[in-house]
């Protein structure tokens, strides 16, 4: 444990998206885009990658409503990649269910799975479990305490306001993991920057917009309140979780990418009042400091380096399934992941750190 802080690992998170948003896009069924995911964690796993999320949602343009079954699903099918949510949105969810699922999962792959609790961007799971938005804040926090009980204690004692109480009752299977990972997803929210690291969890920053280097702040009041809640500063891991796509060039992967993005941020940009995204948008994005990843593996790993020296990062995850590429792409940006950029990055990292 004393090495997580030196650590980098790299690794891809997805939604399994399936209506394409762009003209060039291709209909995918939800059973085709599931069928796709396995020979995508497949891949990853035989190109070196370290871990594969897979988000919840509970929308018709997305497959990920039950991540951790897709995950089993390539469980035996791999030997070293870890399998995680990203995120496992546990405020419309019942922690005792998230806990079985993910130790069933860690069983099954040996100790390879890992949760990332979130409240959600979409908020479609709340009325579809019948939980009001008006408790938003405090579902999580109930749930989560829960959550962390129950991985920590064979029997569970527990009282809430939004969930039945436990009484000295055991949740099976325990996990092959002591404890099973449990790392808090944020947008930036700084409430929840320091709630992880009080906890002393592992944090996960989505970075989906302007300059990933404005989330140092963030990055410094969660290491604060690790220190101050007592915890070990060597052991804290800090993730970031951002959308981009690897080519052979960096014109190509503009190219490849940009309709989709451009078609999906438009789609989500009308459900929430976002200005019209542009090409130049796009390419604002995707310089040297913006949070765009995209382009040929040199110039992808000189990003995520950058990111490493501004907000000491120990994981990183790549987001390459936005606007439902075709699946051949994503198959190749997951081994120029694997094979090219990742060798680039650790390479510099030793290199700077010596």
């Amino acid at each position: 444990m004393a090495d997580l802080a030196k650590k980098m690992e790299i690794g891809i998170s997805t939604f399994l998206e399936a209506s394409p948003h762009s003209p060039a896009g291709k209909p995918v069924s939800h059973a085709e885009r599931l069928r796709n995911a396995v020979e995508e964690i497949v891949l990853a796993d035989q190109v070196g990658l370290d871990v594969y999320g897979i988000g919840e949602h509970h929308r018709a343009d997305y497959a990920g409503t039950a991540p951790a079954v897709v995950l089993a699903a390539a469980a035996s099918r791999t030997k070293h990649i870890r399998l995680t949510s990203a995120v496992t949105v546990l405020s419309s969810d019942d922690p005792v269910r998230v806990y079985e699922s993910f130790s069933t999962l860690d069983g099954l792959s040996d100790g390879r799975a890992e949760i990332m609790a979130g409240r959600g961007s979409f908020i479609e799971s709340f009325p579809l479990f019948g939980y009001s938005l008006d408790h938003y804040d405090e579902l999580f926090e109930e749930k989560l305490e829960l959550l962390l009980k129950i991985r920590e204690t064979e029997k569970v004692t527990w009282r809430g306001g939004h969930r039945p109480a436990i009484q000295n009752l055991g949740v099976y299977p325990r996990s092959v993991q002591e404890p099973l990972p449990v790392w808090i997803a944020t947008g930036g929210n700084p409430e929840s920057a320091v709630r992880a690291g009080t906890l002393g969890l592992p944090v996960v920053f989505a970075i989906i917009g302007g300059m990933p280097e404005r989330f140092a702040p963030l990055v410094e009041l969660y290491k604060k309140a690790a220190v101050q809640a007592g915890h070990d500063p060597a052991k804290l891991q800090i993730a970031t979780h951002s959308h981009g796509f690897i080519s052979d060039t960096n014109e190509q992967a503009a190219e490849q990418f940009y309709p989709h993005v451009q078609a999906q941020m438009n789609t989500i940009g009308r459900e929430r009042g976002w200005p019209h995204y542009d090409r130049a948008a796009f390419d604002a994005a995707s310089s040297l400091r913006g949070a765009l990843y995209v382009g040929d593996a040199e110039y992808v790993a000189e990003k995520i380096v950058l990111l490493r020296k501004n907000l000491g990062l120990t994981r990183f995850f790549l987001h390459v399934d936005f606007g439902a590429l075709p699946h051949r792409d994503l198959l190749r940006a997951i081994e120029l992941l694997g094979t090219r950029v990742a060798p680039i990055v650790h390479k510099e990292i030793a290199r700077m750190e010596g």
